[in-house]
């Protein structure tokens, strides 16, 4: 079928012209600017490319800065104890297990930090949620009530039971690193001192550093977001 002069006509006016210049496109912003303005408004910077100021966090002891964090020292825990279940042995539903805190590796292997005391009280969780028997030894027979609160757990050693079921342990040391600490998890036999389960991870020290000591010490000489130091 043939089509007439006056539609084909229309038929060609239609149609995109391959070398017309839209000169309008120039006021209108483009999708994926308006994406990336956004992704840079989420990263801390304007529209010029220049980084913001970091979101102040205010405590009653002090001022501490930083961004919003996206994981915290459970979910690298959590990525640890999915490695000790991958290659661990003998342990099962049977066998009781207690967890330590994590030693300074360059010391006498008697000392920790916050970061050795806060990985264990994870890992007793993420290892109770993989169904495997934990035995809490700071737990005591009886609970203390004080004008402080009301506790159950002790670390005087007088006060806890001598003799508990426990027939492995995990522990681990960490070590200062370039970018973060190194943390090195291990399940061991209470007997046999074997070596059953094994893990290790790189924590960042952003994460490591987000953990606020009680007393609201700061080891990096920061105090109210400003850095001191000796002149």
């Amino acid at each position: 079928m043939m089509l007439g002069e006056e539609e084909v006509a229309v038929e060609e006016t239609s149609r995109p012209a391959m070398n017309v210049v839209d000169i309008m496109a120039i006021d209108r912003p483009s999708p994926q600017k308006e994406d990336d303005e956004q992704s840079d408004e989420q990263e801390g910077m304007d529209a010029f490319g220049a980084l913001g100021q970091p979101t102040l966090y205010s405590s009653v002891q002090g001022a501490y800065k930083g961004r919003p964090l996206t994981k915290h020292i459970g979910d690298y825990v959590k990525n640890m104890t999915q490695d000790l279940i991958a290659n661990m042995e003998y342990v099962n539903e049977k066998t009781p297990i207690g967890v330590t805190h994590f030693a300074l590796i360059d010391t006498n292997l008697q000392e920790t930090d916050l970061l050795g005391k806060q990985m264990a009280e994870s890992f007793v969780h993420e290892l109770h949620k993989f169904r495997v028997p934990v035995i809490d030894f700071k737990a005591t027979d009886y609970i203390r009530i004080t004008d402080g609160g009301d506790f159950v757990l002790s670390r005087d050693y007088l006060e806890l039971s001598s003799s508990l079921p426990i027939d492995y342990v995990l522990t681990g040391t960490m070590a200062k690193h370039q970018g973060g600490v190194l943390v090195n998890a291990r399940i061991l036999g209470i007997e046999s001192r074997a070596v059953v389960a094994s893990a290790q991870m790189l924590v960042p020290f952003y994460v490591v550093e987000a953990l606020i000591p009680s007393d609201g010490s700061q080891k990096n000489g920061m105090r109210d977001g400003v850095k001191l130091s000796r002149g």
